[in-house]
């Protein structure tokens, strides 16, 4: 070979490198959203080449599929979306349905499988009936689905066989809240925690993620939880932090052992978010009684109160802390960030639980208030009770608003009921941040849409 040709191909050689190189970063840089809150369950966005504003003609959707009822966000894993959805039987006068989980194609939105299978919400209060609240949780070959009244599938990704079912009402006397079993189970190791509600001593189960078998069961709590299972590192261990209807509780995740609780009353199972850990500070907030914050030790499993609420009014003119009903607060160094009762947003000092400032700004003003919020680098993504696309950020001096834009319709009811007090439209869906898009749904359609910076 030439000398030319040698150093022709050399550069060739070094291009082919380059792609693959740069093929190779891209893969790492992709991230799919597996679970509840993506993650870790932590609500944060890592992927770099993002939009820094929305542009004017709106974001470049990919794909609408049309979907049924549901409050379930979906899952993203390995070219696969994952939501669930509810069909009411026209012809039944007890909320007699059809449950459903649906695969589509991640990039074209096309069906690839769906599984259903009847349930009845008669138990549920008749307002909030309106299909199932968890997100999918994704693990490899497998995806585990719940359903509104307990009804827990394990599924193959590829066909969506069952590979294993459990029911929590007929296997363990469960208890639920009046909107049903909103808590999705959580993947660590071999096992699968899931918040069962069960009766007497078997509030959290732990089964064999790929059998179905029980593993352990923990916790004798009447009133079962809202709210899902998280494990937190903290004072030199891996904890599971548990919050249901009597207290905030840490559990050994092999063995479901008690590590420490804190007792603390939740009023009609408005335990909703998922407990937050920041640093040393956990964090719990609800509609009634407020925050609760703790302070994790650093040298064992353990906690010690800091401060919590105790004002059984939720409305702003009769509190100034914060009473969170669906949106998970942030913590931000020595300040939270959340979203009140009545769709306020706070900032307090998480030192001593004090209210620095509030703005209506965010999301709608009115009950039952709250927005979905996502970390990205130095800013946050929220999507909002109206259907907004939202990018802000939050100081100890307020509420900054960088841009904000139109995704998605209001298309379920907030009223409950039979005189629907509070009746207004709104988008109670957590989206999926993933392979820098969107993906997000409403009670009509499920929609993919671009927030990568090089498609406008």
């Amino acid at each position: 070979m030439r000398i030319r040709d040698l150093g022709r191909a050399g550069l060739r050689l070094g291009a082919a490198l380059a792609a693959a190189v740069a093929c190779a970063a891209a893969t790492v840089a992709a991230e799919d959203w597996r679970q509840w809150r993506g993650a870790s369950r932590l609500g944060v966005w890592h992927e770099t080449g993002i939009i820094d504003r929305f542009p004017a003609a709106g974001l470049n959707v990919k794909w609408r599929v049309p979907i049924r009822n549901g409050f379930a966000g979906p899952a993203v894993a390995d070219g696969r979306v994952f939501v669930t959805d509810w069909l009411e039987d026209p012809e039944s006068r007890t909320l007699d349905g059809t449950e459903r989980v649906l695969a589509l194609d991640e990039q074209t939105g096309e069906e690839l499988w769906s599984y259903s299978w009847g349930a009845t919400y008669r138990a549920l209060m008749a307002s909030y009936a309106a299909g199932p609240m968890a997100t999918p949780t994704v693990d490899g070959d497998r995806v585990y689905v719940l359903g509104a009244t307990g009804l827990l599938w394990c599924l193959d990704v590829e066909t969506g066989r069952v590979i294993w079912h459990r029911n929590y009402l007929v296997e363990y006397d469960a208890s639920m809240a009046p909107w049903g079993t909103p808590s999705a189970p959580l993947v660590d190791g071999e096992q699968l925690i899931a918040v069962v509600g069960g009766e007497p001593n078997a509030l959290v189960v732990s089964f064999d993620k790929r059998t179905g078998a029980e593993l352990w069961r923990a916790l004798e709590v009447r009133g079962g939880s809202s709210s899902a299972p998280i494990i937190y590192e903290a004072g030199g261990v891996r904890q599971l932090v548990i919050w249901h209807t009597a207290g905030l509780a840490s559990l050994d995740p092999e063995t479901g052992e008690t590590y420490w609780e804190e007792p603390w009353e939740t009023g009609s199972s408005m335990n909703v978010i998922t407990p937050l850990k920041v640093d040393n500070y956990l964090l719990v907030s609800q509609f009634y009684n407020g925050s609760l914050m703790m302070r994790l030790s650093t040298d064992r499993p353990g906690a010690t109160l800091m401060w919590k609420g105790s004002s059984r009014s939720e409305m702003p003119t009769d509190t100034d802390g914060l009473h969170t009903v669906i949106t998970p607060p942030v913590i931000i160094g020595d300040y939270v960030y959340g979203v009140g009762s009545y769709g306020e947003l706070r900032g307090l000092d998480a030192r001593t639980g004090e209210r620095l400032w509030m703005s209506g700004e965010m999301t709608p003003q009115a009950r039952w208030g709250g927005a979905f919020i996502v970390r990205h680098r130095d800013r946050y993504f929220v999507n909002n009770d109206d259907g907004d696309l939202i990018i802000a950020q939050f100081t100890p001096e307020g509420y900054v608003e960088l841009d904000r834009t139109r995704l998605i319709a209001a298309t379920t009811s907030a009223g409950y009921g039979p005189r629907k007090r509070h009746d207004r439209m709104v988008n109670w869906a957590h989206p999926a941040y993933a392979n820098r898009h969107i993906v997000h749904r409403n009670a009509e359609e499920i929609m993919r849409a671009s927030l990568a910076a090089d498609d406008y």
